[in-house]
């Protein structure tokens, strides 16, 4: 079917309010005029109108993500979790939801439980549903990632599509920069998401910027949209087998340029759909630019605590702590033990080592227990971070 990604519009009013006497006469009568809603194209079929050199610079990227993919693989840290926190991090930028990667650790064992921290948490287990759900996606699973994005902070917003209308920016309809589709008709257009999203003959890279885009237009959910619909480019390139490994940081090319990125969206809206392909093409190359960077200066962590540990004959838990602390920069011993599977003594005896050796510090608990902070790693992640534009952030 040929067709374009243009929406179109229809006319829709708000519904009356119960006490309309406490409106202005100005705003009743805004209230009592249509606006435009979008509707959105039907995508399942559609025969995609991308020019020849965007599908080119997407099988580059395509590429490239998987040779990334294959290569760290098997690197000697636990590569494929930092990455996914990164991306989250990344991802929840862009809502203006920033927090240095000691803080993000902070929340992950509950020493921070305020602030954008949590929100940040929440958003690596929307990642993490997108990725283990990504070999059947529907509309349940997409359900789900928001579920694990919202739970916690707005229960009333999860476990269904929206029931009102949203719009964003304005503080009506009316004067919004761009109004998604009336809730009637988000069902059919989430069931035709869905379709395109199994299609087989379209390259991955391209298939994830479409959906992309087609789902930020939806705007299914009442919050938590650009972050969903940021896991789902994860979830389409896992189940497309340009990923099996790791997570590619498109978040973090995409904050590079978020102007372009919004510019691509609302190209997408009036019909180009190669621009938006183009973007997310670019931001996953910037994305792994930046990737091979940080993993470098984790390598290089890691063969200075070899060193150590090798002079001072550090025993085997301290190494394998000393690794978990990459994933981890900020812990406690409850988690080593949950995670490193040693006994509490031998856990807080080889933290002392590894404190000995320089590789991790004594910190000040929130919560009155005693925590142990990697700096090196925590820098190591910040950069990453500044890299992908972001210019400040917090570090305490």
């Amino acid at each position: 079917m040929a067709g374009t990604t243009a929406v179109e519009w229809e006319a829709h009013t708000l519904p009356r309010l119960d006490n309309p006497d406490l409106l202005s006469r100005g705003q009743r009568e805004t209230r009592s005029t249509p606006y435009r809603a979008a509707v959105t194209p039907a995508i399942a079929g559609l025969d995609l109108s991308i020019s020849a050199r965007s599908l080119a610079e997407a099988t580059d990227a395509s590429g490239a993500i998987t040779r990334f993919d294959a290569a760290y693989a098997h690197f000697p840290a636990p590569f494929s979790a930092v990455l996914l926190r990164s991306e989250s991090a990344s991802s929840s930028e862009i809502e203006h939801l920033t927090a240095g990667a000691r803080a993000i650790s902070e929340a992950e064992i509950d020493e921070r439980v305020q602030g954008n921290a949590p929100q940040i948490v929440r958003n690596v287990r929307a990642m993490e549903a997108a990725i283990a759900l990504s070999d059947d996606i529907s509309n349940d699973t997409i359900i789900a990632m928001h579920h694990e994005l919202l739970a916690d902070t707005a229960p009333s917003m999860v476990g269904r599509y929206r029931d009102e209308q949203v719009w964003i920016g304005g503080r009506l309809p009316h004067t919004a920069e761009f109004v998604p589709p009336h809730h009637a008709r988000v069902p059919d257009a989430m069931d035709d998401l869905v379709s395109f999203i199994r299609r087989t003959d379209v390259p991955v890279l391209v298939q994830a910027a479409i959906a992309h885009a087609q789902f930020e237009t939806i705007h299914p959910f009442p919050d938590g949209n650009g972050r969903t619909g940021r896991a789902l480019v994860q979830a389409i390139l896992r189940r497309g087998r340009v990923l099996q490994h790791l997570t590619v940081p498109v978040s973090s090319g995409l904050l590079t340029d978020l102007e372009a990125y919004f510019a691509a969206l609302d190209a997408y809206r009036r019909g180009d759909a190669s621009q938006v392909v183009d973007v997310v093409a670019e931001a996953s190359l910037a994305g792994l630019r930046n990737a091979s960077v940080l993993a470098d200066d984790l390598r290089q962590l890691e063969s200075r605590w070899d060193f150590a540990m090798r002079e001072l004959r550090a025993d085997a838990t301290a190494r394998r702590i000393a690794r978990f602390s990459i994933e981890h920069p900020v812990l406690n011993s409850r988690l080593a033990i949950e995670r490193i599977g040693a006994t509490r003594p031998a856990v807080l005896n080889a933290l002392a080592q590894l404190v000995d050796l320089g590789v991790l510090r004594l910190g000040n608990s929130k919560q009155r227990n005693r925590i142990w902070i990697n700096d090196d790693v925590i820098d190591a992640l910040d950069a990453f971070a500044d890299r992908s534009g972001r210019r400040q952030h917090p570090r305490s």
